[in-house]
């Protein structure tokens, strides 16, 4: 067994405290916690997140969680906001201030944002503090020893508030009954974001999708998609799709189709002929409401660059192109 060295030794110290910190949080969790949660769902403003120092940078990711997943939020720095930035806390807001101590300049905005209106939720270890005295409600992170070797640089502690922060955020996420769609509205350019997007977010319209009937011939077809490139550029499609007098999809001719008909020598009598002649019938499509990454599946796993979309009774709404799916990131380039 190889030795552990000194450094190693004192890292699992720290990890350790810091998971007795927030261990230590799960019988506070009584008192006030259910308030808080009530109170953030009730707020018909927003959530203003306070901080100094370390506990500031932890405010800063509390609201950053909170918006991101259905609460409104914005971070507010204490020493700013008694220098004119008090103006961005309104009375239907919510204002979360983090003070280990309690006494840090967070308490200066007491009176004020009480004058304003704002309710206060503190969270902090000190329940003696100003903070703690004069915030509606109080979260208490317990008497946390720090991690630091001298027991003053906040670590311990705002781990704590950190796990207490994403504690009340996620809660009340959860009262709000957040799904994965409001999530992918929040997030439309993360990873996430992107694979739970719908097809109907990026698939192109009706109005740029050409459309015949299986009566039409080859040529006027093709001549349809010509057309409809030519007055929506790098929008419409190089695919024709058939459908029925009910618009029910019922077939497909793609460019690929025409060059693999043109290399097999097909003649031109047979391309002025009806398209149902010639067209791929009961092609593959996805259904309105489907995610864009079982699109991307599909046209990835048959070699296809054009996906029409349907609804439930089969009738067109839409196609995707691949070149959609790559401008979002669905399929990587």
């Amino acid at each position: 067994m190889s030795h552990e060295s000194d450094d190693v030794r004192f890292a699992r110290e720290v990890i350790g405290a810091e998971i007795r910190a927030v261990q230590g949080l799960l019988p506070l969790l009584q008192d006030g916690f259910d308030e808080a949660v009530e109170c953030l769902l009730a707020c018909k403003g927003r959530v203003v997140c306070t901080g100094i120092g370390k506990a500031g940078i932890v405010a800063q990711k509390i609201s950053a969680t909170l918006a991101s997943t259905g609460t409104p939020s914005h971070f507010l720095h204490p020493v700013e906001a008694i220098h004119g930035d008090l103006g961005r806390i309104a009375a239907d807001d919510v204002v979360l201030a983090l003070s280990n101590s309690g006494r840090t300049e967070v308490a200066q905005l007491l009176e004020p944002v009480k004058r304003i209106g704002a309710s206060i939720i503190a969270v902090t270890g000190n329940l003696e503090s100003v903070l703690a005295k004069h915030a509606d409600i109080v979260l208490n992170i317990g008497p946390v020893k720090e991690a630091c070797p001298l027991g003053l640089a906040p670590s311990a502690s705002t781990t704590a508030m950190l796990a207490l922060g994403d504690a009340l955020a996620l809660t009340v996420a959860h009262r709000r009954k957040f799904d994965k769609e409001t999530y992918a509205l929040y997030h439309p350019g993360g990873e996430l974001g992107r694979q739970l997007l719908k097809v109907e977010d990026v698939m192109r319209s009706l109005d740029e999708c050409p459309r015949v009937s299986p009566e039409t011939s080859v040529i006027d077809a093709l001549e349809k998609v010509t057309n409809l490139i030519s007055t929506c550029p790098g929008r419409a499609c190089g695919a024709a799709c058939v459908v029925d007098n009910e618009g029910r999809l019922i077939g497909i001719y793609t460019d690929g189709d025409l060059r693999r008909h043109h290399s097999e020598g097909r003649n031109i009598e047979l391309l002025r002929g009806p398209i149902s002649e010639l067209m791929i019938s009961s092609p593959k499509s996805v259904r309105l409401g489907s995610l864009a990454v079982e699109a991307a599946e599909i046209l990835q796993r048959h070699k296809i660059d054009d996906l029409p979309v349907v609804d439930t009774d089969g009738k067109l709404v839409g196609i995707i192109d691949i070149q959609d799916l790559l401008e979002v990131r669905v399929i990587a380039p």
